[in-house]
């Protein structure tokens, strides 16, 4: 008998004959290559699947797996990265401030060297004057502080003992 899709051998007068089996016809219309092709894809798919023992939900999980461990890998150093980084662009607009900072004060610098303007200084903010000079104040109304005695009417003694013991005394009422 023939095997099928395979060869058998008959044995008749001591050689051995082949013999082939007869295929569907949809085979027969599939070209060799297709056969070829689809048998192969089948036998890689199957025979992966087979060495490492896992079915598709498996290799899913594992593939998950990975990606999530290659996003946990990568996701320290970006956030270093990019705290770094705004750490960098701080620091550039504390030292262009810094010299901003820096060219007032040597202006600065540069307009106290001359003496008639220390002494213009010195007048204005200090109140120096030269010998021989009389000094006037001048006092607008309302620069003129408020008496000690014509203080609000109605004020209230400050609070005397301990803030416990006026916190409970107007708890209690």
């Amino acid at each position: 008998m023939a095997e099928r899709g395979g060869r058998s051998r008959e044995r008749t007068g001591g050689r051995a004959r082949k013999t082939y089996a007869r295929r569907p016809a949809r085979v027969h219309r599939e070209g060799r290559r297709a056969r070829l092709r689809r048998g192969w894809s089948a036998k890689r798919a199957s025979g992966a699947a087979r060495v490492l023992g896992l079915s598709n939900t498996r290799r899913a999980a594992v593939v998950a797996i990975v990606v999530c461990a290659l996003a946990f890998t990568i996701a320290v150093p970006l956030r270093t990265y990019l705290t770094q980084r705004s750490e960098v662009s701080e620091q550039q607009q504390q030292r262009e401030r810094l010299r901003d900072e820096v060219a007032q004060l040597e202006a600065r610098k540069a307009e106290l060297a001359d003496p008639a303007q220390v002494q213009a200084e010195a007048r204005r903010r200090l109140r120096y004057v030269m010998p021989g000079e009389t000094p006037y104040m001048v006092q607008l109304p309302e620069d003129k502080q408020q008496a000690p005695n014509q203080g609000p009417a109605e004020q209230a003694p400050p609070p005397s003992g301990p803030w416990y013991e006026r916190l409970w005394d107007q708890a209690t009422g």
